[in-house]
């Protein structure tokens, strides 16, 4: 598993296209395949779930974005899974590496 967290100050709507933008144009396999919204008052809250296909393992790894505040300022946490063939333990981590590194440049520009 690779995670990347930090506070982030924008626009909520602005902020997650920017995110959603980067991993959806970072590989031709990449897709979003859930996402859970939800508000309470001023606070907003939301949950994105993509997949993409990883040359290195031959399989399929996950990134699970949430974004979550108030006021313009919000908590961003990105995790990425999957993409090991081992049964027990982990043989590697490259493609959860390479589909969090889709969206760097962004995450540093925010």
């Amino acid at each position: 598993m690779a995670k990347i967290e930090k506070e982030v100050v924008g626009n909520f709507d602005d902020i997650l296209a920017k995110l959603e933008n980067a991993i959806l144009n970072g590989s031709v396999s990449s897709s979003r395949e859930e996402q859970s919204s939800w508000l309470d008052g001023d606070f907003r809250g939301e949950i994105r779930v993509y997949e993409r296909y990883s040359a290195f393992g031959s399989n399929r790894v996950s990134m699970a974005v949430s974004l979550a505040g108030r006021a313009g300022k919000y908590f961003l946490s990105v995790i990425t899974s999957g993409g090991s063939r081992g049964v027990f333990f982990k043989v590697n981590t490259l493609g959860e590496e390479s589909f969090l590194r889709t969206i760097l440049p962004v995450i540093e520009e925010l």
